[in-house]
Parts: C-alpha cells; sequence; structure tokens
C-alpha cells in the first residue's frame, strides 16, 4: 500500500470511529435517566460481601454516563436483611442482592441459586450457571415471584464452623446446639444435633455463655471479623453444607422490563464483573485471615470421616424426598444433580489431582 493510501484509509478508519462515539454518546444523552434502590442482605461491616452493591452501582453509572443511577443500602436500613426477596418481588427496591437460600421457607427451590449440601464448588456452580442451563432454570423459577436474577459474587468453599469441644467421631455431635440454618440444619438435626437459627450480631455471646456449642458462618476473613476463637478455639472445615456460597442480585421483573435494551446490557455486565471480583476478593484474604487465627489459638480440625459420610447420606435422603413432594424442587435438582456427578468426575482428574500434589524434594 502506498503511503498517501495508507493515510487515506487510516484517515477514514478515524473518521469512522470519531463517528461512532459521537453517535454513542448522541444515544446515550438520549436515554432517559433512571433511579433504583438496591436493598443489600449484608451489613456494611462484612466488607468483602456488602462491597457488591456499590460496586455495581459504581459500574453500571460508568457504563452509562451516570444516567441509570443505582443506590445501594445495607442491611436493615430500608428492609431487613432477610427481606430482601420480598421487597424486589413486591416492588418496595428495584433490586436486592442477597443469598437466595435464606428463601428456602418459601420454597426449597431457592437454594439451588446459592448452594446445596455436598453440591458444586464456585467454579463449578459457575460453569452451571453460565453454561448448564443454571440460570435459565433458576430465571424460570423467579418469574413465579415476579423478579429475574443474576448471580452476584461467592464466598467459595466455606468453612465448618467454630466448635467449643473437640469432635472425634460421629457420636461426639449428638446433643450438640450448633447454630446453622437451612439444609445443612436438616442434615445436623438427622444426626443427632440440635440446630438453632441465630442472627449474626447474637452469635458471639451465644458461644461466650455456652448458650450454644457451636457456630458456622462464612470463612477465615469474615469469622476473625466477629472474633470467634476466643471463645470456641476448634476450627473445623470442610463446611460441606456449602461447598459454595453463590450470593445473586434480584431484579424486580416489571422494573427490569421497562429498562432500555442499554441499561440492561450495563447491568449484566456489571454483574458478572462483581461474581467475578468477590471470589478473588476471598481467595486474596482468606489465606492471611487464617494465619492470623492460628497465631492467636485457633486450633484447626477436619470433621471425621465418619461424620462427613453420614451427613452425605442424609443430604441425599434430604434430595429424594424434596423431589417427591415438590415438582419444583425436582426439575431444577435433575440438571444440577446431573451437571455436578459430570463435574465431580471431570475434577477428580485433574483439578483434585493438582490441588492435593505434595512435591517431595530431598
Amino acid at each position: 500500500m502506498k503511503r498517501r493510501d495508507f493515510l487515506t484509509s487510516a484517515m477514514g478508519a478515524s473518521a469512522a470511529v470519531g463517528a461512532s462515539v459521537v453517535s454513542g454518546a448522541a444515544q446515550a444523552a438520549n436515554l432517559p435517566s433512571v433511579k433504583w434502590r438496591l436493598a443489600s442482605s449484608f451489613p456494611k461491616s462484612l466488607d468483602a460481601i456488602w462491597t457488591a452493591a456499590p460496586q455495581l452501582a459504581q459500574r453500571v453509572a460508568q457504563l452509562t454516563d451516570g444516567k441509570f443511577d443505582i443506590r445501594p443500602f445495607a442491611a436493615g436500613e430500608i428492609v431487613p436483611g432477610l427481606q430482601v426477596a420480598d421487597a424486589v418481588q413486591n416492588a418496595t427496591v428495584e433490586v436486592g442482592h442477597t443469598a437466595s437460600y435464606y428463601y428456602v421457607g418459601k420454597d426449597a427451590t431457592f437454594a439451588f441459586d446459592t448452594t446445596l449440601p455436598f453440591g458444586m464448588t464456585s467454579r463449578q456452580q459457575n460453569a452451571w450457571m453460565y453454561s448448564g442451563g443454571g440460570l435459565q432454570l433458576m430465571r424460570e423459577f423467579f418469574k413465579g415471584y415476579n423478579m429475574t436474577s443474576f448471580p452476584g459474587g461467592n464466598t467459595g468453599t466455606q468453612m465448618g464452623g467454630w466448635w467449643r469441644k473437640e469432635l472425634k467421631s460421629l457420636a461426639d455431635l449428638k446433643g450438640l446446639k450448633v447454630r446453622i440454618p437451612g439444609f445443612g440444619g436438616k442434615i445436623m438435626a438427622a444426626l443427632g444435633a440440635v440446630p438453632q437459627t441465630i442472627a449474626g450480631g447474637d452469635i458471639y455471646p451465644s458461644l461466650e455463655k455456652g448458650t450454644i456449642d457451636a457456630a458456622e458462618w462464612v470463612g477465615p476473613y469474615d469469622d476473625e471479623k466477629l472474633g470467634f476463637q476466643k471463645v470456641a478455639r476448634f476450627y473445623y472445615y470442610p463446611g460441606f453444607w456449602e461447598p459454595s456460597a453463590m450470593l445473586s442480585f434480584f431484579v424486580n421483573l416489571d422494573a427490569w422490563n421497562k429498562l432500555p435494551k442499554t441499561y440492561q446490557v450495563a447491568f449484566e455486565v456489571a454483574a458478572a464483573e462483581v461474581n467475578l471480583t468477590m471470589q478473588a476478593a476471598y481467595d486474596a484474604k482468606n489465606p492471611a485471615a487464617l494465619g492470623r487465627l492460628l497465631k492467636s489459638g485457633a486450633q484447626l480440625r477436619i470433621f471425621p470421616r465418619d461424620l462427613l459420610d453420614a451427613a452425605y447420606v442424609e443430604a441425599e435422603k434430604l434430595y429424594a424426598q424434596e423431589c417427591k413432594s415438590n415438582p419444583r424442587f425436582k426439575k431444577v435438582f435433575e440438571s444440577w444433580n446431573r451437571f455436578r456427578n459430570d463435574q465431580a468426575n471431570w475434577f477428580r482428574v485433574a483439578e483434585n489431582a493438582m490441588a492435593t500434589y505434595t512435591p517431595r524434594t530431598k
């Protein structure tokens, strides 16, 4: 190509790009100003989870030249943390950031959007949601509640919580009062423990006074903030009832359908970014937090094998019972279970082998 032809071509391309930018700016200028409120289920003190809400709002604003304004509110500022789904469904707010399994009392099917005992890790959950049909199944379910949903972060595999006494076998679980909600609580009850539902702010004093014998929360970074190691020194793993914990953005369906397509795309992009960066934050912060907990006196323990095996059996029984009584649960479970089994087989080949390899050096 001759220099003159090259310059002419380059100038033409530059003009085309400039025209595109001007056209995009003009299009943005013609879009309406939209103001939404976002209710989070989480307090600002749990920064790794809470940050998802302002991060989403900031990115959406940046992608829409500030025309789409989402104002985030922490738990309790508009509605209590466990009432976020109701607030979105009833259009008290347009969007919420929450954990779907908080609402299994409405329908056990909600749990698939977060996690189930002996379910999938965060990577496997993302694979099912984005590429295995999970997102479509859950959105179909959420339509019945006048909502749509978007993955909005993950804590990764959680810890098994803080225990005042050491567990040496399944028999040691009998009669212990354990703070654990949802499916995990049902499994603990089947194994002989007494599950308790206690708000996060009440866990520490309950452990300190001996009102409860154990409590699960999230993992090292969040657990350290609540100081559990001061009153219950045995720190167990893995949290088999939460092999991952996916958070979600619930959006009122009527409000969503009124958005310009450009704003819908901006929201989807921002939510996907949050889903990625929250897991990264936990993976980066948990190792150091665990180290500090161990230095302060926490004693790391793995659950006894007979306890884990018995818990797995009870979980499968629970799923079979729920499938018989709840057709919505059964529909999602069939997809989820096939995907879970395929993922387990694949991860066993490469991922698990690599993760558990210990180099032998002279």
